[in-house]
């Protein structure tokens, strides 16, 4: 069974190095470091450099607060090699309140970046599903694709974004009980749109949930969405593997 951490912040974990090797060990064959912070950015680069199975990508959180990078700036940043992906990106009007115009601006300069380097999107949407949607779209986000990660809307905005070709990932949330609606998105996407994640150091999954969070615990959330869908663990392993290659590209170079 070879599993893929599509989404995980190995730089901001206590030991890095400990994490990486028992996620080996639970199968996770590649993983993909995602930047959040472009101050932070060598580190993420740094972290991937060590690893040939470890991929990483650039981009500005919508939430976070630094000086809006430039579209130049962020082609010029994505593309060492080991880079695949722009983002993590979006909206998110949960943590942000007030004129987000500054932040709709941002996720368009990422979408631009994304297209001159052909290298797909990473997508964080909180609360702001119309405008995620019709920024995408109007933006031609289709044309490098992307995933929106971490889901937690309904099946309206999966099928909507599926339509725009996007994937959708799952983290340690559809392990929670209360994630209802989640669930029922994970029962019914098509099997070949699905990626798999953690986002360690946050949202541990059932039975490690309230803990820190690690690219091995990818394998729990794994076998909660077979038995979820009633397939084999080892179909769903493979295919979301197949599917994270076929939309990261460029991180076939580093498995």
């Amino acid at each position: 069974m070879l599993l893929v951490d599509s989404h995980c912040h190995l730089d901001m974990l206590e030991n890095s190095l400990l994490a990486v090797e028992e996620a080996k060990a639970q199968g996770v064959g590649h993983i993909l470091n995602v930047c959040v912070s472009l101050k932070d950015f060598p580190k993420v680069l740094e972290k991937a450099k060590e690893y040939t199975f470890v991929s990483a990508s650039v981009g500005l959180h919508p939430n976070e607060q630094e000086e809006e990078p430039s579209v130049e700036e962020l082609v010029n940043l994505a593309q060492h090699e080991k880079v695949v992906a722009i983002g993590e990106t979006g909206l998110d009007y949960y943590r942000s309140t007030g004129d987000l115009s500054w932040q709709k601006e941002r996720f368009r300069h990422h979408i631009q970046a994304a297209k001159i380097v052909d290298k797909s999107l990473i997508i964080h949407s909180r609360q702001a599903k119309e405008d995620t949607l019709h920024i995408l779209k109007e933006e031609n986000a289709h044309e490098v694709g992307g995933v929106l990660h971490c889901f937690t809307e309904d099946w309206d905005m999966a099928t909507r974004a599926l339509d725009l070709g996007f994937y959708i990932s799952f983290s340690g949330i559809v392990t929670f009980k209360n994630a209802v609606s989640i669930q029922e998105v994970a029962k019914k996407i098509p099997l070949d749109r699905m990626l798999l994640e953690t986002d360690a150091p946050y949202l541990a999954p059932i039975p490690h949930r309230g803990k820190p969070n690690t690219p091995a615990y990818v394998v729990h959330t794994a076998e909660f969405i077979a038995h979820l869908r009633d397939i084999d663990i080892d179909l769903l392993a493979t295919t979301t593997t197949v599917n994270f290659f076929r939309l990261f590209k460029k991180a076939n170079n580093h498995v």
